[in-house]
Formats: C-alpha cells, structure tokens, sequence
C-alpha cells in the first residue's frame, strides 16, 4: 500500500527544475524577438531614406527650374571642370527684326510664308502703288517745265525778238516826232488867236506822252540786246533743283511700296494679309499694322537666363559653359557668357545673363527651353 502511494506522490525537485529551463526558454525567444525588430527597424529606415534620395534627385533632373538651381559637386565632361552652375531659360535669337513699312498702303502681295529662308533684298511683300506713281509722273512734269524755264533764260532773247524791240523803238521815235511838230504847229497859231490854250496844251501833253514812251522802248531795247540778269537764271535754276528732289522724294516713296528683307534669316511670322492696310508706326490708323514680316538669323541665337542674386557670384565673364536643350538631353551645345545685364531685376531678386551659342544646328528653334551648365574652367581652357 505504501509503495503504491509513493508511486503517486508529485516529485517537487522535477517540477522545479522543468520551470527553470520553461522560463531560460522564453527569455532567449524574447530577446532573438526584440533584437529582430530593432534589426528590421533600422534596415526599414535605411532603405527608405536612400529611396527618398533617389526620388529626390529624380525629381530635381527632370523638372525645369526658371532660376538658378543649387550647384553641384560633381565634375562633368560638359564644361570640362567642376559643375558651378545650372541654370534654365530660353532660347532667343540674337537680332530678332519686324519688318515694317515707310508708307501707307492696301497689301497687293505677299511673296512668303512663316518659316521660309530669305535674302538680304528679297522681295517680301508689295503694297498697292497707284496713288506714289502717280506722285511720280506729277513730279516728272514740274522738273520739265522748270528745265524749260532755265533753258529759255540762259540761251537769252533771239534776234527777232531784238529786231523786234528796234522796230518797236522807230516806231516811237516817228511818233514822237509828229507830236513836236503838232505842238510848233498849235502854238503858232494860237499867236494868231486860231486856236485856243487849250488846244495848245492838248498837243503839249501828246508831245510829251510820245517821248516818254520812247526812253522806255529805249531801255527795253538795251535790255533785249545784254539778255536775261544772273538773278533770274539763278532762281530758274534753284526752281530746277527743287522739283528734282521733289521728284527723288516721290520715287522714294514708290521704292518704298516694295518691302524687302533688310538681311539674310528665316520668317518667323507673317503679320499681314492680302488686302490689310499697312501704316508707319507713327500713323496708329485704326486696323492698320505697321510691321508685316518677323525676321531672325537662326545661325545666330542665345540663351536668355534669370540668374538668382544668391548665385550671381558664381558665374564670371570668362567662364565656360555647355547647353542642353529640354527637347534634346544627349545634344550638347558650347557657349559663352556675351551679355550680363547692368542692373538687377528688382521684382524677381534676379539678373539678366545671355549666353551666346557657338555653333547652332537645325535642332534649335528660338522660344525652346534649354539648360545652361557653368564649369570652374575658362573659355579658353574648356576650348
């Protein structure tokens, strides 16, 4: 009986050993637990943070920025140094020139569309001319009369125009002679109380009348032999020039009907119509233009930038730099600095910076964004 109870007492040294090595076994699952979590945080964070970065530069390559952006670190193969500098802005042309007219007149023609090349006095548009031409023939007319005039002047009076004042002078002098003889006649016989005082006096007057009228045929007659005075062959000959600059003023006026492209370029914008008035820029006539055609060298372009203040002091006159346009990332375009503006932009805390393109291609249009990158290196070392 007493083995048997034995048999079913509980063995307490057992028990209490199990539970020590039950607890020893939780401990360590707790501890590899808690060191896996501070694991996995850590490696969590980690990961996350260099994706953020990633993303960070991502985003910053691929989104334009209007001012200057931070420089860099890193040394490129574009401006031959170390990065300063990258900046966005737009391509301009370097001389962008309207066209427009010196006269008022209806569009006849056009001779272009947007995009076509063009020469340096290449017709491109050709305006209604009726009214200058006309002005032309009206002063073509008044030049031959004034020469006229001249001519008749210098080449002085003919000989029968002088036989004719001779004759004219005889004639007088004949005249004259007959009122002296009627005037002896009256006062001999106004003596013998045959005629009156007054009929003296009558013939008197006629007497005189005839000699006065001598001298002048006289001095006309000395005047048609020496010819016309250099005073009125002076002025016919200032008339003469004065309607011949008129005529040039006319005809230039007529030149001026035909608009042609001041240098070689491309269009880049018509401005008119068949049937548009055009005007000078000084008329402002309602529904008038006074540029008809927009021109540019697309050999000759820029790069226009907004620099920030706070970056200003990183670029220098010399300094070396690379374009990239937006629409072409694996084209690169050398360049240099050609105008720094005088004076800030007080509103936008930035400055005015073009740099000009060496050596453009048909890749670049004007308007296009483009990414300007400044280098540590000179022109003359990145060259």
């Amino acid at each position: 009986m007493e083995k048997n109870l034995d048999a079913l007492r509980i063995d307490r040294s057992k028990k209490a050993s199990s539970d020590r090595r039950r607890g020893v076994s939780w401990l360590v699952s707790g501890a590899l637990l808690v060191i896996g979590l501070l694991l996995g945080f850590f490696l969590g964070g980690y990961f996350k943070t260099d994706q953020a970065a990633s993303d960070s530069e991502g985003a910053a390559g691929s989104k334009p920025a209007q001012q200057a952006s931070e420089p860099t670190a890193q040394t490129g193969s574009d401006g031959g140094g170390a990065t300063t500098l990258i900046a966005s802005g737009y391509i301009v042309a370097h001389h962008k020139i309207e066209v427009g007219s010196k006269v008022m007149g209806k569009v006849a023609w056009i001779g272009v569309e947007k995009g076509d090349p063009v020469k340096r006095g290449q017709l491109l548009v050709r305006l209604d001319d009726r009214e200058y031409r006309a002005q032309v023939e009206q002063a073509e007319a008044a030049v031959r009369a004034a020469e006229a005039a001249l001519k008749e002047l210098e080449a002085g009076n003919r000989p029968e125009e002088i036989q004719r004042a001779e004759a004219e002078l005889l004639r007088l002098r004949a005249d004259l002679e007959n009122a002296r003889l009627e005037l002896r006649r009256v006062e001999s016989l106004l003596k013998s109380g045959a005629v009156s005082q007054q009929q003296v006096d009558n013939a008197r007057s006629r007497a005189d009348m005839a000699e006065a009228a001598v001298r002048v045929a006289e001095r006309s007659h000395d005047l048609m032999k020496l010819g016309p005075r250099q005073e009125q062959i002076a002025l016919a000959r200032a008339e003469v020039e004065r309607n011949r600059a008129a005529q040039r003023y006319a005809e230039t006026l007529l030149d001026a009907t035909r608009i042609t492209a001041p240098s070689d370029g491309t269009v880049l914008e018509r401005l008119v119509e068949m049937g548009e008035m055009v005007t000078t820029s000084f008329a402002g006539e309602m529904g008038a233009k006074s540029a008809v055609v927009s021109l540019a060298d697309l050999n000759d372009l820029q790069v226009e930038l907004d620099i920030s203040q706070s970056d200003f002091n990183r670029i220098a006159r010399d300094q070396a730099c690379v374009m990239t346009p937006e629409a072409y990332p694996d084209r690169k375009y050398k360049c240099e600095i050609a105008e720094i503006s005088p004076e800030a932009n007080r509103q936008k805390a930035t400055i005015q910076v073009k740099v000009q393109v060496l050596e453009p291609d048909e890749y670049l249009r004007p308007e296009m964004t483009a990414r300007v990158t400044f280098s540590k290196a000179t022109v003359t070392e990145a060259s």
